[in-house]
């Protein structure tokens, strides 16, 4: 028992990180209503990593994440550069174009390199079990930064990821604002995905703002119900593909994407119950 919990420990407190960060961007992401952002963002970094993989890089060397960095930050600048005042073409097409082109370039590349279609498969599904203190105490040194800046600029984040729109800054201070807001978070997610994998970033950053979003609005308790919620769907993921060995990362998928699910029935379920007491109430 002890030798699982010496082994878990280290991939539990990683997905206690990863659930913390991601769920904050999840609510910025949410409630601007670009939800695949994470996703093309994700495949640009593992697009960057098969280049480097193809350059002669080991897949783990500083010389692969530092391309993975830089294709990702080009890409996010663009598209935090593209915010208008009148937005003629949506950003979620933009995204979606983004996602396809660097999965397609990404399918090509597998060809060229040596077990190429096994690294896809390995980047989109993660194994976070195999994660350790080392890469724990990165993500910390990284993610920590980070947050401190998004704490002293949470203000104009909240502000424009709320603005529909009237935008509450002039458009050249919004840009500036979407560049740093969005390169942070290119950072995230290229330091997220080799500890996660695609799905599980993806899902982490969506599937508990989500859930936590039926039941409030209110920005601080959204955070800390879908940073709890972020950390029992992980944790109960890595323990149950652990204890009946099957992949960690659609565990973790399966069930988180089947409570967000189940919570919302239930929510359906007693906003419906309330209705029918509220109406026979006014009858009486």
């Amino acid at each position: 028992m002890f030798e699982n919990i010496q082994f878990l420990a280290a991939p539990i407190t990683a997905c206690i990180i990863l659930a913390g960060v991601l769920s904050y961007f999840g609510n910025h992401i949410l409630t601007r209503g670009i939800i695949f952002i994470d996703i093309a963002l994700a495949q640009i970094a593992a697009l960057g990593t098969m280049i480097g993989l193809l350059l002669g890089y080991a897949e783990a060397s500083a010389s692969v994440e530092l391309i993975s960095l830089i294709f990702t930050l080009i890409i996010i600048s663009i598209f935090a550069l593209t915010k208008f005042e009148k937005q003629v073409v949506p950003q979620e097409a933009i995204i979606g174009i983004i996602y396809g082109l660097g999965l397609g370039i990404a399918m090509l590349l597998a060809e060229k390199i040596p077990g190429g279609s096994n690294y896809i498969t390995k980047t989109i599904t993660g194994n976070i079990l195999w994660v350790t203190w080392d890469d724990v105490l990165k993500c910390a040194g990284i993610f920590v930064p980070i947050a401190i800046i998004h704490i002293l600029l949470r203000r104009p984040f909240i502000k424009i990821s709320e603005s529909k729109e009237n935008l509450p800054y002039s458009i050249n201070k919004i840009r500036m604002y979407e560049l740093i807001f969005y390169i942070t978070f290119g950072i995230v997610v290229v330091r997220s995905v080799p500890v996660g994998g695609i799905f599980v970033i993806f899902v982490l950053l969506i599937a508990p703002t989500a859930m936590a979003t039926l039941f409030t609005q209110r920005w601080a308790w959204r955070f800390l119900w879908s940073w709890i919620i972020g950390i029992f769907g992980t944790v109960i993921g890595i323990y149950v593909s652990y204890e009946i060995d099957i992949s960690n990362g659609p565990a973790i998928v399966c069930l988180m994407g089947i409570a967000v699910f189940v919570i919302a029935f239930i929510k359906l379920v007693n906003f419906k119950r309330s209705s029918i007491q509220g109406n026979q109430g006014i009858v009486e």
